[in-house]
């Protein structure tokens, strides 16, 4: 296996030519990324189903249970773009493994906490840098260098596996805090990611150009390029050249209120929103599964729309729709599951996380941002996607403490996806036109 640290010494040959009928590597890789990506999801389902069961056991407010959140998704979002840098130093097999480590351990000390603080550094500090590296930015770098066709779709699928992680964990783990309490819960999730640790090491590969492929629909071969030396500092540099686009900013403001309106509000606080409404937890964390299931469908066919529409188009009837169904969830929630709020369900989860492939699409532009550094550039669009969803789950907690109900945090978040739809389309429609898929 050549070394992730080594220059790129294979010479630009033909590589070997597939078999017809022959699955390319690609999309090997592309599976064990998946797998990596949902377990990592499983742990943005744990906050909403704690903050009831740290509340009664500690008496915590919800607003430090609310910082704690803030610190894993503001640290998560920061540590994509580095561990993006990381992987193009050290490559995506050793990041992903220590990642995964990560996570495992922070979720293991979690359990032996006494003190705010401690919830703050375990599940905060560890879990949250953990699954960054490993999130949305991790799906953009196996996206970008295994695949010239089908990015749309794969990122879409990749960006799906995250949220496949949330559902398929939540009634398990909702089932398993209502019926064993909370840390042998925890205990589970960290178990899963600490046993996809060394998988990931062993089948995940870095470049198509380690084992002599093109990348899939790419019509020549594409060397390994040689390492940027200083990772972090290559990362800053990034930030700094792209920061004098107006389109990063955009997109960064936009992603910062989705983050807001998804991870930040929705799944952190709707389980303890809909139980101040009467709602068993049990029944609010099934229909927080559903959106999931229904975002595996809407991120998977937004992928393949961002390879045919204008990505801009796409993002500002996305928020719009957004806007409307935040709107509406206060005058929806109560004691039952009623077909309303099925529909509202079904209807958020469509929209969920399908903002993601046109935000990648837009954020990785080659000719923008040039060929190496376009992952990059997303993995720090990322960082205000998590920072703006922890700022809401902080300001989420705090106004539920304060007013004693969440209508007035579902009332703003639906505000700023009306912003966000009118900084979307306010984007530059980029010149240069996007591969079509083969």
């Amino acid at each position: 296996m050549t070394s992730t640290t080594r220059s790129t010494a294979r010479p630009a040959a033909p590589p070997p030519v597939l078999r017809r009928g022959r699955v390319h590597r690609a999309w090997w890789v592309a599976a064990v990324a998946a797998l990596a990506i949902t377990g990592a999801g499983a742990f943005a389902t744990l906050p909403g189903l704690l903050v009831d069961p740290l509340h009664r056991e500690f008496a915590w407010s919800h607003g430090s249970i609310g910082f704690a959140v803030w610190v894993n998704m503001a640290l998560g979002g920061l540590a994509a773009p580095f561990a993006t840098a990381l992987m193009d130093r050290f490559g995506l097999r050793r990041v992903a493994a220590l990642a995964l480590t990560a996570v495992g351990t922070g979720a293991v000390l979690t359990t032996v906490m006494t003190s705010p603080w401690q919830l703050t550094l375990y599940w905060g500090l560890l879990v949250g840098i953990g699954c960054g590296a490993v999130a949305m930015g991790f799906a953009a770098v196996v996206a970008g260098r295994w695949f010239r066709a089908r990015r749309g779709l794969v990122t879409g699928v990749l960006t799906a596996a995250g949220v496949f992680g949330q559902f398929v964990f939540l009634p398990v783990l909702s089932w398993g805090v209502e019926r064993y309490a909370w840390r042998p819960t925890t205990i589970t999730v960290a178990l899963v990611a600490l046993a996809l640790a060394p998988l990931a090491w062993w089948l995940l590969r870095d470049h198509p150009a380690d084992v002599g492929l093109r990348p899939y629909g790419a019509t020549a071969f594409v060397p390994r390029p040689t390492p940027v030396p200083g990772a972090f500092r290559h990362a800053l540099r990034v930030l700094r050249r792209a920061a004098r686009t107006r389109t990063f900013w955009l997109l960064a403001a936009t992603f910062a209120i989705c983050g807001a309106s998804t991870n930040g509000i929705m799944w952190t606080h709707f389980v303890p929103a809909a139980h101040d409404h009467g709602m068993p937890p049990t029944a609010a964390a099934s229909l927080l599964s559903l959106i999931g299931v229904f975002n595996v469908a809407g991120t998977v066919f937004s992928g393949w729309l961002t390879d045919r529409f204008d990505a801009r188009l796409l993002l500002t009837v996305y928020y719009l729709l957004r806007a409307v169904a935040l709107a509406c969830l206060p005058s929806l929630l109560g004691p039952q599951t009623t077909w309303p709020l099925v529909v509202f369900v079904v209807f958020f989860g469509l929209l969920d996380v399908a903002t993601v492939p046109p935000t990648i699409a837009l954020a990785t532009l080659r000719e923008t941002y040039g060929e190496r550094d376009s992952a990059l550039v997303f993995g720090w669009t990322l960082t205000f996607h998590q920072v703006g969803a922890g700022a809401m789950a902080f300001f989420t907690g705090l106004l539920r403490d304060a007013a004693g109900s969440y209508d007035t945090a579902w009332l703003l978040s639906a505000g700023l996806c009306a912003l966000a739809a009118a900084l979307a389309w306010s984007i530059r429609r980029p010149s240069p036109a996007q591969p079509t898929p083969r």
